[in-house]
């Protein structure tokens, strides 16, 4: 997939799901789950709090896209260090995303043909992830800050495309789209670990759907306009 056909589906899509703190074993069924409610982009965060947790996260990702193909479109977050971005593509992964604005991890997604999506909070830190190659400055914590935080924003710095992520959910998901992000990233909200150790998968994808309902209505909403 070449960067350009990614990053144009991101967009259309607009909802990346993230799968953080899952296990090899139940990765596959959350996916299938998620797709089941209408998300098809999928964000595996790299585990950094054990040992081994780097390689299980890239196990996870060889193994979905072994598994699932053009039906997913997946992506490494928490992606630290431009080693991790390169095994991170080595492992399927199409686009790096991380919390920070990294130089190092934004020259290696790029000199890999990925789409980067650097985290970044304010007006400085957006300006320097786009001038070091940024695709989608992803505004992290957004949930704390608010839609009205990203509208101001944006508006000295209209060229960027800004995702939101952290503490996003169906009920302010329009509220970040109509503020101007391009895409939304959701996490514990919707990827319920809970849910998953109950092996109560069904309930992803009643939550997927629900957010996927919100988008479609702010898509009619801004179509009507």
């Amino acid at each position: 997939m070449s960067p350009g056909f990614v990053l144009q589906k991101i967009r259309e899509r607009r909802l990346i799901a993230i799968v953080r703190g899952v296990s090899p074993d139940d990765v596959g069924p959350v996916a299938e789950a998620l797709l089941a409610g209408g998300i098809d982009c999928l964000e595996l965060a790299l585990d950094h709090s054990r040992e081994d947790g780097v390689d299980r996260t890239l196990a996870s990702i060889r193994a979905l896209d072994r598994a699932f193909g053009s039906r997913l479109l997946l992506g490494a977050g928490t992606v630290l260090s431009a080693d991790e971005a390169v095994s991170a593509a080595d492992a399927g992964a199409r686009y790096i995303i991380s919390p920070n604005t990294d130089e190092a991890v934004i020259a290696a997604t790029k000199a890999l043909g990925l789409v980067s999506m650097p985290g970044a909070l304010t007006p400085s830190e957006a300006v320097r992830a786009h001038a070091c190659g940024a695709d989608i400055v992803k505004l992290f914590p957004a949930g704390q800050f608010g839609p009205a935080y990203l509208r101001a924003l944006r508006s000295p710095l209209p060229h960027l495309l800004f995702s939101a992520v952290g503490g996003v959910d169906e009920k302010n998901a329009a509220d970040f789209l109509r503020a101007g992000a391009c895409c939304l990233g959701l996490g514990g909200k919707l990827v319920s670990l809970p849910a998953i150790a109950s092996k109560n998968f069904d309930a992803l994808t009643q939550s997927a759907r629900l957010c996927r309902e919100a988008v479609d209505a702010f898509e009619r909403e801004e179509s009507a306009e």
